[in-house]
């Protein structure tokens, strides 16, 4: 059945999306870019209205897809399970991840590059730690490990976290100092073979800084 479009009408609270009046009355709403082609005067049919109900529903999702990755970059999994809470069907959802992949707006391999970079930068922890969070956002066994392969040694790494820690266990003694940083550093994932000789080297370090400072009068 034909319908003549008699209205197209920017809506008041959103003005990217169209009301679409035919035969005289309100219709269905579009999201401007896919009423970009409509005009007044013009007949569509069933099938083309079907068509168009289609295309907004892909653009909404697009829509929230590109709102959800402004805030940080996402994997495909975060994306797609995004979607699915926002009631998108598992079509739409990769409709909207493929148009997402052919502009650069995601990727898993950069994704896994990211977290691992970031992570070395802001919180330290081990390899084991960092693939089992990227396994956590849906990343393959291939992205964990070109990323991590980046990353610096187990042994830098536990350093560096532990350093960051110990800042506050300055005044703490050996006993104290040691039982502390190590269950630290096994939270952040290191191995005992690893943690031990890091913990000693930085409370050698944290106590000859000590003793190198002038004594007050």
């Amino acid at each position: 059945m034909d319908h003549k479009i008699t209205a197209l009408k920017a809506q008041k609270r959103n003005p990217n999306r169209i009301n679409v009046y035919l035969d005289g009355e309100f219709a269905f709403g579009l999201a401007r870019i896919v009423a970009a082609w409509l005009q007044i005067g013009q007949s569509i049919n069933d099938e083309k209205i079907l068509t168009l109900q289609s295309q907004d529903t892909i653009e909404v999702a697009y829509q929230k897809a590109l709102h959800f990755l402004s805030y940080r970059q996402r994997s495909e999994d975060e994306i797609r399970r995004k979607m699915q809470t926002a009631g998108f069907d598992e079509e739409i959802a990769n409709i909207v991840l493929g148009r997402l992949r052919e502009t650069g707006m995601v990727s898993d391999s950069a994704f896994a590059r990211g977290w691992v970079e970031n992570r070395a930068a802001s919180r330290p922890r081990s390899r084991r730690a960092l693939a089992i969070e990227l396994r956590r956002k849906g990343i393959s066994e291939e992205d964990i490990s070109n990323a991590l392969a980046e990353t610096d040694d187990e042994s830098d790494l536990a350093y560096r976290a532990g350093v960051r820690y110990a800042n506050r266990l300055s005044q703490a003694d050996w006993d104290t100092f040691r039982e502390r940083l190590t269950a630290f550093l096994g939270r952040r994932g290191f191995s005992y073979g690893t943690i031990v000789p890091q913990v000693r080297k930085i409370w050698v370090e944290i106590h000859s800084r000590q003793s190198d400072q002038p004594d007050s009068d």
